[in-house]
């Protein structure tokens, strides 16, 4: 069977261009994905950065989960300590009655920004500073219906996520550190790892998965999805010219600036410093950049190191044109959507 292959998307915003326009590039970008094979489309949360406009996944999601047919989309992904349960609850059930059986709720803890517009999206710094998301995620699974989170007699055991005649979509954890792959391990959850900013601990994170998973209604093996940078073109040359708007992207954040994606001439007369230089080229080692074969082999290499059953690719390029094109190149390499390359699917 072919490695399942998928796309996470930060809906990037590259400079000369609009926040409007980056969304409508990511539901084009969707329903390329769709139509080129790929397993899942997945967006994560972020807030107060001029690069990305991925404040509102569950928004963006209801748009893509109208407009695209076979494609599994799901967060990737909503962090739960800057929501109600409840509001994430009803949510991702809505989006589930819009596409059954396409939806996945990929959960993460950390804030998504800095420490200021986590507090305005907390709303005191005791929620700021909270590290329940054990029982958040009990709360979450409670109003989808669960029993046994809320005691007898508590006024919110009453509450119900609406609406209630479809089930609360499969959860999978995120994490660039081993708490959250201990667990989704311990609750029986997909893990999916981000490897393309936490490239250190992903070993140690994926074993404990795997050593430690237990079985639950949702998932009777343990699911490994491995989240990482890839970009191909027609040539090596062109790949890393198109990837050098990513390791300035970074270099950005690094410095505490929330620039728009640079274009591949800004990035490459950018005037690095040695430690800036040093800190790009750290960054983009991990990255599979190149040709779509030496992209696949990498990508497979990988997967192979790190018992990963699926890989999930995210390129924050400039140019829409060239990131759809990306990503078909991939499809192509990989024979997705051919009689063999069969679905993963994480079960309820």
């Amino acid at each position: 069977m072919s490695l399942p292959l998928s796309i996470l998307d930060l809906v990037p915003v590259p400079e000369g261009s609009s926040s409007t326009q980056a969304i409508h590039n990511s539901v084009a970008l969707a329903q390329a994905a769709d139509r080129a094979g790929y397993t899942r489309y997945w967006i994560a949360e972020h807030h107060n950065m001029k690069s990305v406009v991925s404040a509102s996944p569950e928004v963006l999601l209801g748009v893509i989960a109208t407009q695209t047919t076979r494609i599994r989309v799901g967060s990737g992904g909503i962090m739960l300590p800057n929501h109600s349960p409840l509001r994430i609850a009803e949510a991702f059930r809505t989006l589930e009655a819009l596409a059954p059986g396409r939806i996945d709720l990929g959960i993460g803890r950390a804030p998504g920004t800095d420490g200021v517009t986590a507090l305005a999206l907390r709303g005191s710094q005791d929620a700021l500073h909270r590290g329940d998301l054990p029982d958040q995620l009990a709360e979450l699974r409670a109003y989808a219906g669960e029993e046994g989170y809320f005691p007898a007699g508590h006024p919110l055991g009453q509450v119900r996520a609406t609406p209630q005649d479809v089930p609360l979509p499969p959860i999978t954890l995120l994490g660039s550190s081993t708490y959250s792959a201990q667990l989704a391990a311990q609750l029986g959850y997909g893990f999916a790892f981000a490897y393309h900013f936490s490239a250190a601990q992903v070993e140690q994170a994926m074993t404990l998965y795997r050593q430690n998973f237990r079985p639950s209604a949702q998932l009777e093996r343990p699911h490994a999805v491995l989240a990482t940078v890839a970009v191909a073109a027609e040539t090596e040359t062109e790949a890393q010219r198109l990837s050098s708007s990513i390791g300035l992207m970074f270099l950005n954040i690094r410095r505490g600036l929330r620039e728009f994606i640079p274009s591949p001439e800004t990035a490459l007369a950018y005037p690095h410093t040695p430690q800036e230089r040093s800190f790009v080229e750290s960054y983009a080692a991990t990255h599979s950049v190149g040709t779509p074969g030496q992209v696949r082999a990498s990508l497979e290499a990988l997967a192979r190191r790190y018992g990963a059953d699926e890989i999930m690719v995210t390129a924050a390029l400039h140019d829409p044109a060239a990131r759809i094109r990306s990503y078909e190149l991939l499809a192509q390499e990989f024979g997705l959507g051919q009689p063999d390359a069969r679905e993963v699917v994480l079960a309820r």
